[in-house]
Protein backbone atom coordinates (compact mmCIF):
# COMPACT_ATOMS: atom_id res chain seq x y z
CA UNK A 1 0.00 0.00 0.00
CA UNK A 2 1.40 3.41 -0.93
CA UNK A 3 1.85 6.22 1.54
CA UNK A 4 -0.82 8.88 1.87
CA UNK A 5 -0.18 12.07 -0.10
CA UNK A 6 0.77 15.19 1.85
CA UNK A 7 -2.04 16.78 3.82
CA UNK A 8 -3.47 19.85 2.08
CA UNK A 9 -2.58 23.10 3.83
CA UNK A 10 -5.19 24.31 6.30
CA UNK A 11 -5.90 28.00 6.80
CA UNK A 12 -7.93 27.83 9.97
CA UNK A 13 -7.49 31.37 11.21
CA UNK A 14 -10.28 33.93 11.10
CA UNK A 15 -8.19 36.47 9.17
CA UNK A 16 -7.61 34.02 6.30
CA UNK A 17 -11.31 33.11 6.17
CA UNK A 18 -12.33 36.77 6.12
CA UNK A 19 -9.84 37.56 3.33
CA UNK A 20 -11.38 34.81 1.19
CA UNK A 21 -14.91 36.06 1.91
CA UNK A 22 -13.83 39.62 0.96
CA UNK A 23 -12.40 38.35 -2.33
CA UNK A 24 -15.62 36.41 -3.02
CA UNK A 25 -17.59 39.61 -2.44
CA UNK A 26 -15.31 41.44 -4.85
CA UNK A 27 -16.21 38.75 -7.42
CA UNK A 28 -19.94 39.35 -6.89
CA UNK A 29 -21.07 37.29 -3.89
CA UNK A 30 -23.64 39.53 -2.16
CA UNK A 31 -22.64 41.16 1.14
CA UNK A 32 -25.67 39.60 2.86
CA UNK A 33 -25.19 36.15 1.27
CA UNK A 34 -24.82 34.28 4.57
CA UNK A 35 -27.86 35.89 6.14
CA UNK A 36 -30.07 35.46 3.06
CA UNK A 37 -29.07 31.83 2.63
CA UNK A 38 -29.08 30.95 6.35
CA UNK A 39 -25.44 29.87 6.03
CA UNK A 40 -22.56 30.52 8.40
CA UNK A 41 -18.90 30.86 7.64
CA UNK A 42 -17.44 27.37 7.97
CA UNK A 43 -14.20 26.79 9.83
CA UNK A 44 -11.67 24.37 8.39
CA UNK A 45 -10.72 21.46 10.68
CA UNK A 46 -7.52 21.40 12.71
CA UNK A 47 -6.56 18.04 11.18
CA UNK A 48 -7.42 15.88 8.19
CA UNK A 49 -7.14 12.14 7.51
CA UNK A 50 -6.53 10.65 4.08
CA UNK A 51 -9.52 8.53 3.02
CA UNK A 52 -8.20 7.39 -0.36
CA UNK A 53 -8.65 8.56 -3.93
CA UNK A 54 -11.89 9.79 -5.43
CA UNK A 55 -13.42 8.56 -8.69
CA UNK A 56 -10.95 10.78 -10.59
CA UNK A 57 -7.96 9.38 -8.62
CA UNK A 58 -7.45 12.63 -6.68
CA UNK A 59 -6.55 12.31 -2.97
CA UNK A 60 -9.45 13.00 -0.60
CA UNK A 61 -9.46 14.01 3.06
CA UNK A 62 -11.88 14.22 5.98
CA UNK A 63 -11.69 15.38 9.58
CA UNK A 64 -10.76 12.37 11.77
CA UNK A 65 -14.20 11.61 13.29
CA UNK A 66 -15.92 11.96 9.90
CA UNK A 67 -13.27 9.72 8.32
CA UNK A 68 -13.91 7.00 10.91
CA UNK A 69 -17.68 7.25 10.34
CA UNK A 70 -17.18 7.17 6.56
CA UNK A 71 -15.07 4.00 6.74
CA UNK A 72 -17.68 2.26 8.89
CA UNK A 73 -20.51 3.38 6.60
CA UNK A 74 -18.69 2.38 3.39
CA UNK A 75 -17.90 -1.06 4.85
CA UNK A 76 -21.54 -1.56 5.90
CA UNK A 77 -22.75 -0.53 2.45
CA UNK A 78 -20.28 -2.91 0.82
CA UNK A 79 -21.49 -5.74 3.08
CA UNK A 80 -24.98 -5.00 1.71
CA UNK A 81 -23.72 -5.10 -1.89
CA UNK A 82 -23.64 -1.31 -2.31
CA UNK A 83 -20.58 0.50 -3.66
CA UNK A 84 -20.19 4.10 -2.45
CA UNK A 85 -17.58 6.13 -4.31
CA UNK A 86 -16.19 9.49 -3.24
CA UNK A 87 -16.41 12.32 -5.75
CA UNK A 88 -15.27 15.06 -3.37
CA UNK A 89 -14.61 15.53 0.34
CA UNK A 90 -12.62 18.31 2.07
CA UNK A 91 -12.31 21.47 0.04
CA UNK A 92 -10.51 24.50 1.40
CA UNK A 93 -12.13 27.92 1.19
CA UNK A 94 -9.28 28.93 -1.08
CA UNK A 95 -10.04 26.00 -3.42
CA UNK A 96 -13.74 26.97 -3.39
CA UNK A 97 -12.70 30.50 -4.39
CA UNK A 98 -10.87 28.97 -7.37
CA UNK A 99 -14.05 27.11 -8.37
CA UNK A 100 -15.97 30.40 -8.27
CA UNK A 101 -13.33 32.15 -10.40
CA UNK A 102 -13.27 29.36 -13.01
CA UNK A 103 -17.06 29.35 -13.34
CA UNK A 104 -17.10 33.15 -13.73
CA UNK A 105 -14.35 32.92 -16.37
CA UNK A 106 -16.52 30.40 -18.28
CA UNK A 107 -19.29 33.00 -18.38
CA UNK A 108 -21.61 31.70 -15.67
CA UNK A 109 -23.46 34.34 -13.68
CA UNK A 110 -22.88 34.68 -9.95
CA UNK A 111 -26.56 33.92 -9.31
CA UNK A 112 -26.36 30.64 -11.26
CA UNK A 113 -23.11 29.66 -9.56
CA UNK A 114 -24.59 30.25 -6.09
CA UNK A 115 -27.58 28.03 -6.91
CA UNK A 116 -25.29 25.02 -7.27
CA UNK A 117 -22.27 25.92 -5.12
CA UNK A 118 -21.96 27.55 -1.73
CA UNK A 119 -19.86 30.71 -1.73
CA UNK A 120 -16.23 30.45 -0.63
CA UNK A 121 -16.12 30.42 3.15
CA UNK A 122 -19.66 29.03 3.45
CA UNK A 123 -19.29 25.54 1.95
CA UNK A 124 -19.78 22.53 4.22
CA UNK A 125 -16.85 20.99 2.34
CA UNK A 126 -14.55 23.34 4.30
CA UNK A 127 -15.48 21.51 7.51
CA UNK A 128 -13.90 18.21 6.48
CA UNK A 129 -17.18 16.48 7.34
CA UNK A 130 -18.78 16.27 3.87
CA UNK A 131 -18.74 13.69 1.13
CA UNK A 132 -20.08 14.01 -2.38
CA UNK A 133 -20.86 10.41 -3.35
CA UNK A 134 -21.69 8.38 -6.42
CA UNK A 135 -21.92 4.71 -7.36
CA UNK A 136 -20.97 2.76 -10.49
CA UNK A 137 -23.37 3.27 -13.39
CA UNK A 138 -24.49 6.75 -12.32
CA UNK A 139 -23.03 10.10 -13.37
CA UNK A 140 -21.21 11.93 -10.60
CA UNK A 141 -22.89 15.02 -9.15
CA UNK A 142 -26.10 14.47 -11.07
CA UNK A 143 -29.65 14.23 -9.79
CA UNK A 144 -30.00 10.76 -11.31
CA UNK A 145 -28.07 9.50 -8.25
CA UNK A 146 -31.37 9.66 -6.34
CA UNK A 147 -32.60 6.71 -8.42
CA UNK A 148 -29.64 4.52 -7.48
CA UNK A 149 -29.65 1.67 -4.98
CA UNK A 150 -26.80 3.54 -3.26
CA UNK A 151 -29.01 6.57 -2.58
CA UNK A 152 -31.80 4.33 -1.27
CA UNK A 153 -29.25 2.66 1.02
CA UNK A 154 -27.99 6.04 2.26
CA UNK A 155 -31.53 7.19 3.01
CA UNK A 156 -32.10 4.09 5.13
CA UNK A 157 -28.70 3.83 6.83
CA UNK A 158 -26.59 7.03 6.66
CA UNK A 159 -28.03 8.51 9.86
CA UNK A 160 -26.79 5.47 11.78
CA UNK A 161 -23.26 6.69 10.95
CA UNK A 162 -24.00 10.36 11.55
CA UNK A 163 -24.46 11.43 7.92
CA UNK A 164 -27.36 13.59 6.70
CA UNK A 165 -28.42 14.83 3.29
CA UNK A 166 -27.59 18.54 3.40
CA UNK A 167 -29.53 19.89 0.45
CA UNK A 168 -32.88 18.15 -0.04
CA UNK A 169 -35.41 19.57 -2.48
CA UNK A 170 -36.64 23.00 -1.39
CA UNK A 171 -33.94 23.43 1.27
CA UNK A 172 -33.87 26.71 3.17
CA UNK A 173 -30.42 27.61 1.81
CA UNK A 174 -31.57 28.07 -1.78
CA UNK A 175 -29.00 25.56 -2.99
CA UNK A 176 -30.05 23.12 -5.70
CA UNK A 177 -31.08 19.62 -4.65
CA UNK A 178 -27.92 17.52 -4.17
CA UNK A 179 -28.74 13.86 -3.48
CA UNK A 180 -24.99 13.12 -3.49
CA UNK A 181 -23.99 15.61 -0.72
CA UNK A 182 -23.85 14.05 2.77
CA UNK A 183 -22.53 15.79 5.90
CA UNK A 184 -21.39 14.05 9.06
CA UNK A 185 -22.80 15.47 12.31
CA UNK A 186 -21.42 14.31 15.65
CA UNK A 187 -24.86 14.69 17.26
CA UNK A 188 -26.47 12.49 14.59
CA UNK A 189 -24.10 9.54 15.02
CA UNK A 190 -25.72 6.58 16.74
Amino acid sequence: MSAAPPVPPLRCDAAARQAIVREARRLGVPQDYGRRRALRIVREPDALVYIGPDVHDRPQWLAPPAARAWRRMAAAAEADGIVLQVVSAFRSAEYQLGILRRKLERGQTIDRILEVSAAPGYSEHHSGRVLDLTTPGYAALEEEFERSPAFAWLQRHAARYGFRLSYPRGNRHGIAYEPWHWCWHRSAAR
